[in-house]
């Protein structure tokens, strides 16, 4: 059962059109992650998704409610993380997570949240005090205090160390597990691949592939690349007469043969005939990464 559904989702600023018939639906229970470029039009959709942005066309049902027309129900099922956030500088810790809770007729009880998000410690901390990844930890805290159907993340691990972005997943994992459907915005392909169930990839404002994170791999005819240091003088011709082998470049003592298909047996035949070891042979096979590439023509930050 979707949970979610966008139907020709427009919006434009001006002149300019942030996401042009944009459709896709969410279901029940699944980690659904939105991937693009900047300004592909991935926050302006989840805006319109929790009500804080009116489309310019096209429909939005959130638990079977209209975010603009039905906005205090949708409120009271929807917890958000938005990619910038701010609280009053005083304000401290568990005073923020007390005052949400108290939003909600059935809150989670915040003072596990604390725990689960790594914020015992700092719970008597005015916001004013609190670093980057302790803001981005405790807003995380904040969207799900309510204990929302759907929570919506926006950019989840920006400014987390990566201990702490693994740690999160964990615990996104087991919310999910509870049954809340999870939106999840995100530029890391690690995490959009780890987390999943099915992707949304937008650019310049439409939606130009959806499917799971293997899926996205298996559509695009993403090359892979086979790593290794020969143990005797390797001439390219050997490898790039190969129909399989797009291209062979080396790199001080190793060598790197890009291709499709059956590239690593290609290879390793080659080898074989000439009596050439491969040392510390890798095969690089192709991931989320290239197909984003692949999909959207750009490259995301680490």
């Amino acid at each position: 059962m979707a949970i979610i559904e966008v139907e020709s989702l427009h919006k434009r600023y001006g002149e300019r059109v942030a996401v042009q018939d944009l459709s896709f639906s969410v279901e029940h229970g699944e980690i659904f992650g939105v991937v693009g470029p900047n300004g592909a039009g991935k926050t302006t959709t989840v805006e319109c998704i929790t009500g804080l942005r009116t489309p310019d066309g096209g429909s939005i049902r959130v638990v079977g409610r209209d975010p603009q027309r039905d906005g205090q129900e949708v409120r009271k099922r929807v917890g958000v993380q938005l990619q910038e956030s701010q609280l009053p500088d005083r304000l401290k810790v568990w005073e923020a997570l007390d005052l949400y809770a108290s939003f909600y007729d059935e809150p989670a009880d915040w003072r596990a949240s604390l725990d689960d998000w790594g914020l015992s410690d700092l719970r008597n901390s005015p916001y004013r005090t609190l670093s980057g990844g302790q803001k981005q930890r405790l807003a995380i805290a904040l969207a799900l205090v309510g204990n929302p159907q759907v929570a919506v993340l926006d950019e989840l691990t920006t400014g987390l160390d990566p201990q702490a972005r693994r740690d999160t997943w964990r615990l996104l994992a087991a919310i999910r597990d509870r049954g809340v459907t999870i939106l999840l915005v995100t530029h890391f392909m690690e995490e959009a691949e780890e987390l999943c169930d099915r992707i949304a990839v937008i650019n310049g404002g439409r939606l130009v592939a959806l499917d799971t994170p293997a899926g996205l791999v298996s559509s695009v005819q993403a090359e892979q690349r086979v790593r290794f240091r020969p143990s005797a003088p390797l001439p390219d011709r050997l490898l790039t007469d190969l129909p399989e082998v797009t291209s062979v470049t080396t790199a001080g003592s190793q060598t790197v043969v890009t291709g499709t298909g059956s590239l690593l047996q290609a290879v390793t035949a080659v080898l074989a005939r000439h009596q050439i070891v491969a040392a510390d042979l890798r095969v690089e096979q192709a991931s989320l990464d290239d197909a984003y590439v692949a999909l959207t023509g750009r490259t995301e930050e680490k």
